[in-house]
């Protein structure tokens, strides 16, 4: 068994790029039902966020399985010039790469913990789409497992390391305060949420648009108005700053929208969606400054967060060899499973023997037999996992190949 990833990111594509390849959720759903079926194919889980995609996939390990293949079939895309765009990794590396991802190591904003919480719903969601298998299972588990050490035992971040804290703390170091601005934030997801609260934070009056058919049920944050989504455009001549972060294909701004509108003031659109939501060519009209995904990145690590990289590298390192202890154990249950019914098969042989020349009743005997099958297997165990525990894994997979020849005949 092979555990295979393909993946595109922030360090690897432009976001145009990243756009093409990126799943909605309903699609991402679709997707994995289809790569499940495929043959050698045990388990897959999509993970599909503003800054990465990546495909996860157990597969046989004679498989020859092209990953982005499957992705250009699911997406229907025939270029393969965006293969150089992707990353291929397989087993520990792949492994590692996900430990890592996990505890925000890898991350455009060093130290961000949303990731965490989108491995975790991959895999839910994989569940959802009954796409995951047992080994995805624990290893995306286990991947929680190491973000959640990493955050507590050796935090990368001080305060909160989203995008849209990191893209005021730009406009800031430019001279730009969000405190006293009219802010609009377009979208009321989880990322809509946070840039309004974190615009409220700093000062901004913030209104966020709602969908006209959800408007009576959708929380917003506090101390933050609504409007319409329908309305957005009346409302935008008003605004300093406009955030938008949709899951919709479809831009929410549109440059043939504001051939109309005169601008009362100059106007920051900050665009955090993953396609776009805002349409490039609005940075062409005067008076607007457009950013997108790949405009905010961290700066290099501090000598603080140096340290804490090496302690969070270690966690790693100590999960990856308990996930493999893990797999390599699975895998080696079945053969332990096979050495005591040869060994208990051949322990009856030789006892059999002795027994006939034993004067007693059939049923005792047969009785007897079944007693000494049970404590013969027993003992098997006991003695075999003793070895796992007292050897290393390689020297206990070569006891365990040695035992396994006493019996080949």
């Amino acid at each position: 068994m092979t555990i295979s990833m393909i993946g595109i990111d922030h360090g690897r594509a432009p976001v145009d790029i990243r756009a093409l390849f990126a799943f909605t959720k309903k699609n991402a759903g679709e997707a994995m039902e289809q790569l499940k079926e495929k043959a050698g194919i045990y388990g897959c889980v999509i993970l599909s966020t503003c800054n990465r995609l990546e495909i996860w996939a157990s597969h046989e390990e004679e498989k020859e399985l092209s990953l982005y293949q499957c992705l250009c079939e699911l997406k229907g895309i025939e270029d393969s010039s965006y293969e150089d765009y992707f990353i291929t990794r397989k087993d520990r590396e792949a492994v590692s790469h996900l430990f890592h991802l996990a505890g925000g190591l890898k991350s455009q904003i060093l130290g961000e913990d949303q990731i965490l919480t989108q491995i975790k719903e991959a895999l839910n969601f994989a569940r959802e789409h009954f796409a995951s298998d047992s080994v995805l299972e624990v290893l995306f588990r286990m991947a929680a497992t190491v973000g959640k050490r990493i955050k507590t035992e050796a935090p990368l971040a001080h305060g909160n390391p989203s995008v849209i804290h990191q893209a005021l703390s730009t406009l800031k170091e430019q001279g730009y305060e969000a405190r006293g601005k009219t802010c609009m934030v377009i979208g009321n997801g989880e990322m809509g949420k946070v840039a309004a609260q974190t615009l409220r934070e700093n000062g901004g009056d913030v209104t966020v648009t709602v969908r006209q058919y959800r408007s009576g049920i959708v929380e917003i944050p506090a101390g933050c108005k609504r409007i319409h989504y329908g309305e957005r455009m009346e409302y935008l001549p008003q605004c300093d700053l406009v955030v938008s972060a949709t899951a919709s294909p479809n831009f929410t701004l549109k440059a043939e929208d504001f051939a109309q509108l005169t601008l009362e003031r100059p106007l920051i659109l900050l665009d955090l969606a993953v396609p776009r939501d805002i349409d490039p060519a609005l940075s062409e009209i005067e008076g607007i400054t457009l950013y997108d995904m790949d405009s905010f990145h961290s700066a290099g690590a501090s000598p603080e967060q140096k340290k804490s990289i090496e302690k969070a590298d270690r966690i790693v390192q100590e999960q990856l060899e308990e996930f493999y202890q893990w797999l390599e154990g699975r895998d080696v249950i079945p053969r332990i499973q096979e050495i005591r019914d040869d060994a208990v098969e051949d322990l009856n042989l030789r006892i059999e023997k002795i027994l006939k020349k034993t004067p007693m009743e059939q049923e005792d005997r047969q009785k007897l037999l079944e007693a000494v099958d049970t404590a013969a297997g027993k003992v098997v165990n006991k003695l075999i996992f003793g070895l796992r525990d007292c050897l290393n894994q390689e020297t206990f997979l070569e006891c365990v190949a040695g035992l396994e020849k006493l019996y080949e005949e």
